[in-house]
């Protein structure tokens, strides 16, 4: 059986560079308002879904280590460019369950 995909959004800091995973899905707090995140340094975590105003799409030959980083350690993903109403919505329904 394969193993569900999980989205996943990549960014990269436009003041030193390092590339963050997002996964606009997960939440990572009981109220939904943050996602679950993956960085090298400090591997998982939470952060805003909006940060756009301190990031910028990361390129694939950017996000290459990290992906390859999180694969190794089992998710399954499925790289999208933004974040959607209908992600914000699996999100929420996620701390409902």
């Amino acid at each position: 059986m394969k193993k569900e995909q999980t989205k996943v959004i990549f960014r990269k800091f436009t003041g030193d560079g390092s590339i963050i995973a997002l996964f606009p899905e997960l939440p990572a707090d009981v109220h939904a308002d943050h996602c679950l995140s993956y960085q090298h340094i400090g591997q998982h975590g939470a952060a805003s879904i909006d940060l756009a105003h301190v990031t910028v799409p990361a390129k694939p030959a950017e996000y290459a280590r990290l992906k390859a980083e999180l694969e190794a350690i089992g998710h399954n993903l499925e790289t999208v460019k933004r974040a959607t109403a209908a992600m914000h919505a699996a999100r929420c329904a996620k701390i409902r369950r």
